[in-house]
């Protein structure tokens, strides 16, 4: 099952301007630094001893076994460069939207004598920039992400559905069932 804010985060890397740090001692001392200095709470969003956090920020360790190097550039993507991240956010918040490329099943609320069954689909659509402004900021309070469903859900049912007020007047709820793969574009 994809989290919505795992997408968001994925389509953040192909605004860097930056490549990310290459060695392991580079990558940590990054991911401190975005932490304010604080090593436990790398250690525990890495799932490693704060020790061995602190072993890769003198060198006496280099190189990283295959899970935690995974974790260290996961977690780098998160908050490697900000400032780029929140311009481009505030880009497409602002003017340019967000492209979601999706494989659900949508289930719908309509009246009777249609059919409201759930069905699997794989959809790419283009949601303007107030949907994108919507679900920015709902992550960034932390939502959940069955909020963030509900978001990404009125907007479909807005665009896709309704093609903005011009067909299926009539359709009252559109909701995600379940999302087998998600990807956004910003």
């Amino acid at each position: 099952m994809e989290k919505i804010t795992d997408a968001i985060d994925r389509a953040a890397p192909e605004h860097f301007t930056q490549a990310l740090p290459k060695s392991a001692q580079a990558q940590m001392r990054a991911l401190v630094k975005a932490a304010k200095g604080d090593k436990k709470a790398v250690a525990d969003r890495l799932g490693i001893d704060p020790n061995t956090v602190r072993r890769y920020l003198k060198g006496q360790r280099k190189h990283p076994r295959a899970a935690l190097r995974e974790a260290l550039l996961r977690e780098l993507k998160k908050v490697w460069q900000p400032g780029i991240r929140r311009q481009a956010r505030k880009k497409a918040a602002a003017t340019g939207g967000i492209t979601v490329e999706v494989w659900a099943y949508f289930g719908y609320t309509a009246p009777v004598g249609t059919t409201d069954e759930a069905r699997l689909r794989h959809l790419t659509v283009h949601l303007p920039p107030q949907w994108a402004e919507r679900l920015f900021a709902a992550q960034d309070k932390g939502e959940s992400d069955q909020k963030m469903r509900e978001i990404m859900a009125k907007g479909f049912q807005e665009v896709y559905f309704q093609n903005s007020g011009s067909r299926a007047a009539n359709l009252l709820v559109v909701e995600f069932t379940g999302i087998k793969a998600i990807d956004i574009s910003y």
